[in-house]
């Protein structure tokens, strides 16, 4: 009995094994899904990633496909999109904005394959392969399209949710991509001698299966617009050297254009039109359903001026329009070249300039106050650099100002500078506002750093008889007067000046309105002696000056006076700038002083900014008078700008 249990429990024991075995098995089957931890990192890159972020397909488009009982949609893209297209069990929400993803994908991938050759282009080839790659991006923006304004729940509807997110950015991506596409690939025959196209024009376009129109939806710009150079993606920029770059969120694809240089204007034109504007493309479709609108091969090309619209309908919803503020003000002065021609300028070398030029940052709307500026010594617009992209990055300033900035010849006399930039002011406005009544010609603001600033003063004061103390005295001179109008006219129009009347408001920024003793320092002085005035300047009041020479008494050296540089003007010392420290300012102008302070610990009355002292910059009777801890550059502190921005909306309260 014994002997033989061993045997009978051996007998059973692979018939156990076996059935312990198919029980584990059994149940390691039914027990197919496990668990894991994941970051909250991880989790945000899985639900938001998708082809445009990470190049692989969302989890949402995943999703629909394995809903709709497609496994992979990598072997095959071209029969995943037509099975989702025709697939049960899925809303068009699911549909359309997977499919939109899926396009995506494609034009992607064809934007990937080798470009076409110039000479191929040339001899027409390779257009099949260009017409593939926009029929995906179009296919792109109207499956988006469709998802983000025509089916049953609205955008607003949406609005918190993710996907709808990724949706708008593949339709903006892909009219960035479209529009881009097509103006380098027609833009060549649009600007032959005898297309005579502007940007203004409808145009007529197709491609492949496709019937485009394109035409300019706001005011904004001149319906004779030259045809851009170029015309970029606002996001494909970056720059440096900016502190901001200020966008609005919405629909579109922001754009810059790079109009040529004018035609036919003259040399000394007072002003010049932005060359860099901002745009904003949108395609549009024809349908009111998603089943129209996919049937639909008829598209609309739209740009706008993102300053003059900020909401569009689309398909009959208000959508706000997206926009980039900073990208056409940032090209502009990277491709300006103001740094090495500023310096030319002050030597009175070739390529400088000779007369002030009246910049726009933007098209020209009469409905926005105007905000001029003017740099100072040896500088030009670059001085602005922050300056202007911080007054222009602030929706509230952006909706009322417009920014026209001063460029000048900063080698010439005050006296000259005064003269000229009034009158380049005066033929802007005329130029724009003939009749004066549109609310840009009013209540304009007059912001001035160093010696922009000592000019805007003298742009908002009247003079009198007050500086005719500076000229030559003596009996020869006053019988001059007596006996010739005609120079006594002369003198007038640079000795006697009234404000501005457009102008109420100033901002005087490390101003020296009483001069400067850095002026007269050995560095300066070897400056100065190396200012020049070009020919073209000096035959501006050649005549008069040499009048005036022989009118004058001999200098200590035995040579007739010269004509003061702009260095002269800004010594302590210097008679012109004795007589206008005190000249009156319009009474209906109110003025503010942003002064720097290198050195805190000094007692205010006797500190400095490094170039300017503070009992210069002080000017009795500002609204206010803003102290910034700064070496002479303080336009540029942080600091300064926020003062810049406060008076400019204090204007807007008190207008």
């Amino acid at each position: 009995m014994n002997a033989a249990a061993p045997l009978r429990q051996s007998g059973r024991g692979p018939w156990a094994a076996l059935f312990l075995l198919a029980v584990a098995l059994l149940v390691s089957g039914c027990a197919a899904v496990s668990v894991s931890s994941v970051s909250p990192a991880r989790y945000l890159a899985e639900r938001r990633g998708d082809v445009l972020t990470t190049g692989r397909l969302s989890g949402a488009a995943q999703e629909v496909a394995r809903v709709a009982g497609i496994d992979d949609c990598g072997e095959a893209p071209d029969t995943c999109r037509q099975a989702l297209s025709q697939a049960e069990g899925i809303t068009d929400e699911q549909r359309l904005s997977a499919l939109a993803e899926l396009w995506l994908q494609a034009a992607l991938e064809s934007d990937r394959q080798p470009a076409i050759a110039p000479d191929a282009q040339a001899a027409g080839q390779g257009g099949d392969a260009d017409d593939t790659a926009v029929d995906a991006w179009l296919e792109t923006a109207r499956h988006a399209w469709a998802y983000l304004f025509l089916t049953r729940r609205s955008p607003g509807d949406r609005a918190f949710e993710d996907r709808q997110t990724q949706v708008r950015d593949y339709y903006n991506f892909a009219v960035q991509r479209t529009v881009t596409r097509l103006f380098h690939r027609h833009a060549r025959d649009a600007r032959a001698p005898d297309a005579g196209a502007t940007t203004g024009e409808v145009a007529e376009l197709a491609v492949g299966r496709w019937q485009l129109s394109a035409r300019l939806d706001s005011p904004g710009f001149a319906s004779d617009m030259p045809l851009p150079q170029e015309l970029l993606a606002a996001s494909s920029l970056r720059f440096t050297g900016l502190r901001n770059t200020y966008r609005r969120d919405g629909f579109g694809a922001p754009l810059v254009a790079v109009l040529p240089p004018p035609e036919g204007r003259p040399a000394h034109a007072p002003f010049v039109p932005m060359r860099y504007p901002a745009l904003t493309a949108l395609l549009t479709f024809e349908g009111r359903t998603p089943a129209e609108v996919l049937r639909t091969h008829r598209v609309q090309v739209r740009l706008y001026d993102p300053y003059r619209s900020e909401r569009v309908d689309l398909a009959g919803v208000p959508a706000p329009l997206a926009a980039n503020f900073t990208a056409g003000y940032g090209l502009w002065l990277a491709r300006s070249g103001f740094a090495t021609q500023a310096l030319r300028t002050l030597l009175g070398l070739s390529d400088g300039i000779v007369q002030p030029q009246v910049q726009l940052m933007q098209p020209y709307d009469p409905e926005r106050g105007i905000v001029v500026m003017l740099h100072g010594l040896a500088s030009s617009p670059e001085a602005w650099v922050n300056v202007a992209n911080e007054v222009l990055g602030d929706e509230t300033l952006r909706q009322h100002y417009q920014i026209w900035q001063v460029y000048y010849p900063t080698n010439a006399p005050l006296v000259l500078n005064r003269r000229n930039i009034a009158q380049a002011l005066q033929q802007t406005l005329a130029h724009f506002d003939p009749q004066g009544t549109a609310p840009a010609s009013r209540h304009m603001v007059l912001v001035g750093h160093s010696m922009g600033g000592v000019l805007s003063r003298l742009l908002v004061s009247d003079s009198g008889r007050a500086l005719w103390s500076v000229l030559p005295q003596g009996p020869a001179m006053d019988a001059a007067l007596a006996d010739d109008p005609t120079l006594q006219r002369e003198l007038a129009e640079y000795f006697d000046f009234q404000a501005l009347p457009q102008v109420d408001r100033a901002i005087f920024i490390a101003a020296p309105h009483r001069g400067t003793p850095f002026a007269e320092t050995g560095l300066a002085r070897r400056v100065a002696n190396l200012v020049t005035l070009p020919l073209a300047m000096l035959e501006q009041v050649g005549d008069l000056s040499r009048r005036l020479a022989r009118l004058a008494p001999m200098q200590e050296n035995g040579l007739p006076p010269r004509i003061p540089n702009s260095i002269d003007n800004l010594s302590d010392r210097d008679p012109f700038v004795r007589a206008v420290a005190d000249l009156p300012l319009s009474p209906r102008v109110r003025y503010h002083s942003i002064i720097g302070r290198e050195d805190p610990r000094l007692p205010l009355a006797q500190s400095s900014d490094g170039v300017v002292p503070y009992a210069s910059a002080h000017l009795a009777g500002a609204e206010s008078e803003r102290v910034i801890t700064s070496w002479h550059s303080v336009q540029e502190t942080p600091q300064a700008m926020l003062e810049v921005r406060r008076i400019l909306r204090e204007q807007l309260r008190q207008q």
